[in-house]
């Protein structure tokens, strides 16, 4: 099937039963509208980043431990109090009718289903009361937990009726992105603006405002984005009226509205990517926090999320012999994990839990629903197959000792 992407009878033979998730986005990017798909895949400026997340998960080897009873390994952890079949969910992506099947509909039944961690973006194509009735809908015994992605306006009065939906409908986190004062500079958006074709909106933000989306056109945020100059921009930022993303949150402000606003929700931060932050969000009452880099679709000069992970559980480890606890707050990783090697290192580096972004898209492209579950089975098996190896039978056995460096010579391998 050609979408544009090569020209016809050029493209490369993929396997329709895939058994990796490189076989399941090259599926995908057959039938993934070429828009679309760069859109999803596109990082910010020269791509630094978004190469490097997953670029620095091969810098580092498992160091196998063997003679270990792994006769009965086990995958499942628990996070806030809720037990998880898996220890990594489903990060938010927005507008995920664009990737096809039924968008967050597939994803949502397919996480009900098996069990695993779900965060809905607020820019969805789907409202997160019908996303949620998923899992209340489901015939599966596993009850997991359901999140709300937020950005805040530059008037956070104006997020108010979202974060009580999203209270009052189930979902027991907030999880505010913090690395959006701005959008990052992604060219590939701006030769090629992406807008919602007809017949899709953002529910959740046009059910919130009550005024539906008459024109077809970009975003203020990414109008903003590819002003050329000073005075576009100021002029985007006047037409705009404040319905750009904030860029004045501060801890001393931002944390205590989250609180009043949703007195029942955990708090949760995307986008952590230094010791310091990390320790302002234990001091301000954060529940639990995301170290991102957004998919390397912001700051382009910052490092690897997995880079920055030992330095952030460095310094908010905890002695406490609470099994599976491993910093004060949750530390949730998210940023180019694509094996389950990956969730392996990131677990023993020092993340509780981790998050996976672009590869639930590739699964809604493969084949909707199935396709997310084909993901999450490929992941699941993957992380039980590389705990069996390296001699570790339950999640909450996972640490540095497992994980060596390539050294800066570039033959040996260091203890971290």
């Amino acid at each position: 099937m050609s979408d544009g992407h090569e020209p016809e009878g050029s493209q490369p033979h993929v396997r329709e039963d895939p058994i990796t998730l490189s076989e399941v986005a090259s599926i995908a990017k057959t039938r993934i509208r070429k828009e679309v798909w760069d859109y999803y895949e596109c990082g910010a400026d020269t791509q630094t980043a978004l190469h490097e997340n997953e670029a620095a998960f091969k810098a580092l080897k498992i160091l196998p431990r063997v003679m270990r009873d792994v006769s009965n390994v086990n995958t499942s952890t628990s996070f806030f109090g809720r037990k998880c079949a898996v220890p990594f969910g489903l990060a938010p992506s927005a507008m995920q009718k664009l990737a096809g099947g039924d968008g967050e509909m597939d994803v949502a039944r397919a996480a009900a289903k098996l069990g695993v961690n779900l965060t809905l973006s607020s820019q969805s194509t789907t409202s997160l009361e019908d996303v949620i009735s998923c899992k209340k809908d489901s015939s599966s015994s596993l009850d997991p937990a359901f999140w709300m992605q937020l950005y805040l306006t530059k008037d956070p009065e104006k997020s108010i009726p979202l974060i009580k939906r999203a209270e009052a409908s189930g979902y027991e986190a907030l999880v505010l992105t913090v690395d959006t004062p701005v959008l990052g500079n992604r060219l590939n958006e701006r030769k090629t603006p992406l807008v919602l074709p007809a017949g899709l909106h953002l529910a959740n933000i046009e059910l919130a405002t009550r005024s539906p989306q008459t024109e077809r056109k970009p975003t203020f945020n990414r109008r903003l984005m590819d002003a050329r100059t000073l005075h576009d921009a100021e002029a985007i930022l006047s037409a705009a009226g404040g319905s750009t993303h904030s860029n004045s949150l501060t801890w001393t402000t931002t944390i205590p509205f989250l609180k009043k606003a949703a007195p029942g929700m955990k708090i949760i931060l995307k986008g952590i990517m230094t010791p310091e932050d990390a320790v302002l969000a234990v001091k301000h009452g954060v529940d639990a926090i995301v170290v991102s880099n957004h998919g390397g679709r912001q700051l382009d000069e910052t490092c690897a999320t997995i880079e920055a992970l030992p330095g952030i559980h460095a310094v908010l480890a905890t002695g406490s012999s609470e099994p599976g606890r491993k910093n004060r707050i949750p530390v949730i990783f998210d940023g180019g994990v694509r094996t389950g090697a990956d969730v392996f290192k990131a677990l023993a580096l020092g993340a509780d839990f981790v998050l996976v972004g672009r590869p639930v898209l590739w699964g809604l492209g493969y084949k909707g629903e199935e396709g997310v579950e084909v993901v999450i089975n490929i992941l699941e098996r993957e992380l039980s197959r590389t705990m069996a190896l390296a001699g570790v039978a339950r999640i909450e056995e996972i640490g540095k000792e497992y994980i060596g460096v390539k050294n800066a010579g570039g033959f040996g391998i260091s203890k971290l």
